[in-house]
């Protein structure tokens, strides 16, 4: 049978024609393919990553925490980074796992705030003064967040909010009486949500003050070498120039100390002789309670952040308040006692406990013995990969209607 040459020319066209879409087709299904597997090889890759920075990061705290405990033993106390431990890994001459990683260590001094569990009306009401607040408005102030915190309390203002208050609301509720678990509960408070945010419902200002200011945790003195400006000012000091020649001498600017250096106090003595003894800066104290360790591993844009609050052994160590620790033992048999127990607030992360009464009785039915390992610090709160917090506005004079 023969074709005509156009039929077979037309013919061979569609089949041309049908190949190249089918390769077309096939082209997109591979592109496809290869974008979806980068995208699963990219996630990999980052959680291997992430895997490996996290083993990094505490690897280098407990690194820090082994030089913080050799200073320790051989001061007595910790009282400033100031002291030589201010680069504990360069002390330890440590390397890490991977030559591309590059480690960063930074201290917070959690204690040289005021405790808010331990807090009365009358430090509230003079910080709120020295805030430029009015009197009224201080101690309306006081009265909302001791209202809110303590059962029973009874305002000593005309017009503070009373706990059936909050059962007004679109979504009715009674106040915890018990100690802010997190700043995010002032959004919560009556009075104290107007005073400490925006129209737009943000932290302003003063939100960020009271944060700089105080500490969620509980302790009893806080340590001047890393107090904030506003401290001396909540302990009734009304004298500007104490406060000049205290942050004056912490950051070596006084001529004090060697350039470069800050300077610290090891003895309430040397408060008197420096700012004069009955002043309000003899009421702190000069050693470290809570210290706030943050590990930061980084490799290009790769970055992973371990943040560890830790209480110093010993009597004179941060705790949590009692309040927590009740609340806790509904669903942990400890609670904040120990280095295995890592306990994080409110709304800041997930809590993780580790049961030693289980542990233990299970390696008793195993016939093994648990060994005491007398690790010497409590780890309040451990954090991986939190937001970093944005700077805190210049303090400067506050506008009050």
């Amino acid at each position: 049978m023969n074709f005509h040459p156009r039929k077979l020319r037309s013919r061979r066209a569609s089949i041309i024609i049908v190949v190249l879409v089918m390769m077309a087709f096939a082209s997109i299904a591979l592109a496809l393919f290869m974008e979806k597997a980068f995208n699963d090889l990219a996630v990999e890759v980052r959680a291997n990553d992430a895997a490996n920075m996290r083993v990094e990061a505490y690897s280098a705290m407990e690194t820090t925490l082994a030089v913080l405990e050799d200073f320790r033993a051989a001061l007595g106390s910790l009282h400033s980074p100031a002291e030589g431990w201010a680069d504990p890994l360069g002390f330890a001459g440590y390397e890490p796992i991977n030559p591309d990683y590059t480690v960063e260590v930074a201290f917070e001094d959690e204690s040289g705030k005021l405790s808010l569990p331990n807090v009365n009306a009358t430090t509230l009401t003079s910080l709120f003064t020295y805030w430029g607040l009015d009197e009224t408005t201080a101690a309306k102030l006081t009265d909302a967040l001791l209202g809110w915190m303590r059962a029973d309390y009874i305002p000593a203002t005309a017009g503070a909010p009373l706990p059936e208050d909050y059962d007004t609301g679109d979504l009715p509720f009674t106040p915890p009486a018990r100690t802010l678990r997190s700043f995010d509960e002032l959004a919560s408070i009556e009075f104290a949500r107007d005073i400490f945010y925006d129209e737009t419902g943000r932290p302003n200002e003063l939100w960020h003050r009271f944060v700089q200011t105080f500490s969620l945790y509980d302790f009893q003195t806080p340590n001047i070498n890393a107090a904030p400006p506003d401290i001396l000012g909540a302990l009734g000091n009304l004298d500007t120039s104490l406060d000049e020649k205290l942050s004056n001498f912490l950051q070596g600017e006084d001529g004090r100390t060697l350039a470069g250096t800050g300077g610290y106090f090891a003895s309430k003595d040397e408060v008197d002789t420096l700012l004069g003894a009955g002043t309000p800066a003899s009421q702190l104290g000069v050693t470290i309670s809570a210290l706030r360790v943050i590990i930061t591993i980084r490799q290009g844009p790769a970055n992973y952040r371990l943040n560890a609050l830790v209480s110093m052994p010993g009597t004179g160590g941060a705790k949590l308040p009692a309040a927590w620790a009740q609340q806790n033992t509904a669903s942990t048999s400890t609670s904040g006692t120990n280095s295995n127990n890592n306990t994080t607030p409110g709304n800041q992360g997930t809590s993780r406990t580790s049961n030693n009464a289980n542990t233990t009785r299970a390696n008793a039915s195993a016939g093994t013995t648990q060994k005491n390992l007398n690790y010497p610090y409590t780890f309040l709160e451990i954090r991986e990969n939190d937001l970093v917090p944005p700077p805190a506005p210049v303090i400067g004079e506050t506008e009050t209607e």
